[in-house]
């Protein structure tokens, strides 16, 4: 076993504490800070911005709200029609004559059944390919918007500079 002690245990707390001085650090910082040239910042800008920020994150989030009420929407339409179409499609076997025909009649049935489905398919693809859309371009704009307010900000600093 090493004799090794912990660094602090050999500390002097109340040196330490009697050289802390508030006032003296707060000097050191003042002076430090003196030094470089900061510029003054626009509260009413930031806030404005912040302000718009929110109404764009409003705008992207009713739009998004929207696309996934609108795509709801439509699954229903579609289960309401593959019911009905079902329903149908049990009568129309049920009327058929012998096996012959009810595999032709399936087959039909399974045939159409399908290019629906395919076009079903490609109806809520389209859909949240558009709330996507929607939703994206107000966020994007937002962006586009907030680099502009940023470059202006910038070009004001450095005219306050001069």
């Amino acid at each position: 076993m090493t004799n090794a002690t912990f660094p602090f245990f050999n500390m002097d707390i109340t040196k330490i504490m009697t050289d802390f001085d508030t006032v003296k650090i707060v000097d050191q910082l003042t002076k430090a800070a003196s030094t470089f040239q900061v510029p003054q910042i626009d509260a009413d800008s930031i806030i404005a911005a912040q302000r718009k920020n929110i109404e764009a994150l409003t705008a992207a989030n009713k739009a998004a709200v929207e696309g996934v009420q609108a795509l709801a929407a439509r699954q229903n339409e579609i289960l309401q029609e593959n019911l009905k179409e079902a329903t149908e499609a049990v009568s129309e076997l049920s009327k058929v004559d012998g096996p012959e025909d009810a595999t032709a009649k399936q087959a039909e049935l399974l045939k159409a059944s399908f290019e629906k489905a395919l076009g079903n398919m490609k109806d809520l693809a389209e859909l949240v390919a558009q709330s996507n859309t929607e939703t994206s371009t107000v966020i994007n704009a937002r962006i586009f918007e907030s680099l502009e307010e940023v470059k202006r900000q910038a070009v004001k600093i450095k005219k306050q500079a001069k």
